[in-house]
């Protein structure tokens, strides 16, 4: 085959991953990280030529700069010319007379460097920063790849994310769900109120809104979402079953009729389409 020319010994550094943890807060209001890595750099004695101090590469006497030689192979149809790369100069069509000292003639070196990383406001687990050229340098003083940083939100011991909205329960004692009442609540920007009507049901919710997580270089931000549990006496002293049964009397549920009901509500739609197909 025709010779192609020689390789180039410059060339672009692999790109690389890494990951890191952060905790809801950071997540929802995003974070600055320092990173230490230990990575290929740019050799600083020969800053990528590969060669030591003073010299360079001279033209391989093999190939005559070519990066490959030829030679003539009989065969069936007569004499054919092929092309191998040089074994002199690995096909670079160069050879190093002397190779750095630092880097024994590959234009990088291992070193530790730091590196700022900016996680940005509304990030979730799996999402990946791209940091361009801040991976390693490449061979011969080639460009850094990229490094790329996957976040992992670890989880939070009051909140469960979904989407944008942040879950959690909250069980309230029977009176306050009857009475209704104001309660303070933490959360990931400090104490805010929350207003349970009066008659409040166990399975019902409430939403703080814009207190959830902003979405990813978006505007706004979601809701936190409270699930209500209505908490039940177990033990009464003489006084308060007292007040309850009195109450009971007043409201007329001495005696309640059971009633069972089906565990998940019916779709709406569907029941008023089968309702039309019926003709009712």
């Amino acid at each position: 085959g025709q010779p192609r020319g020689p390789r180039s010994r410059t060339r672009r550094g692999q790109d690389a991953i890494m990951r890191i943890e952060v905790d809801l807060n950071e997540a929802v209001f995003g974070t600055e990280r320092e990173l230490q890595v230990e990575t290929a750099v740019v050799c600083p004695t020969c800053t990528g030529s590969c060669c030591a101090p003073g010299t360079s590469p001279a033209q391989c006497g093999i190939c005559r700069g070519r990066g490959a030689v030829q030679s003539m192979q009989r065969s069936l149809l007569g004499n054919v010319m092929t092309s191998r790369p040089c074994s002199a100069c690995q096909g670079y069509g160069q050879t190093l007379p002397v190779p750095c000292p630092e880097c024994a003639g590959e234009g990088r070196v291992l070193a530790r460097r730091s590196i700022a990383v900016r996680v940005v406001a509304g990030v979730d687990t799996g999402t990946r920063i791209q940091l361009a050229g801040q991976a390693e340098a490449g061979p011969g003083g080639g460009p850094n790849g990229d490094l790329y940083v996957e976040v992992v939100v670890r989880p939070h011991e009051i909140f469960e994310r979904r989407g944008h909205d942040l879950h959690a329960r909250l069980s309230v004692p029977m009176t306050s769900a009857a009475l209704g009442t104001t309660l303070t609540l933490d959360t990931l920007d400090g104490p805010r109120e929350v207003m349970l009507e009066p008659g409040t049901q166990a399975g019902q919710s409430v939403r703080l809104a814009g207190l959830g997580v902003p979405p990813l270089h978006g505007r706004g931000r979601g809701d936190i979402v409270v699930h209500l549990d209505v908490e039940t006496p177990q033990r009464l002293d003489a006084r308060q079953r007292e007040l309850l049964e009195e109450l009971a009397q007043l409201r007329g549920e001495e005696s309640v009729e059971p009633k069972l009901a089906p565990v998940t509500e019916p779709n709406r739609f569907f029941t008023r389409l089968k309702d039309v197909l019926s003709g009712r």
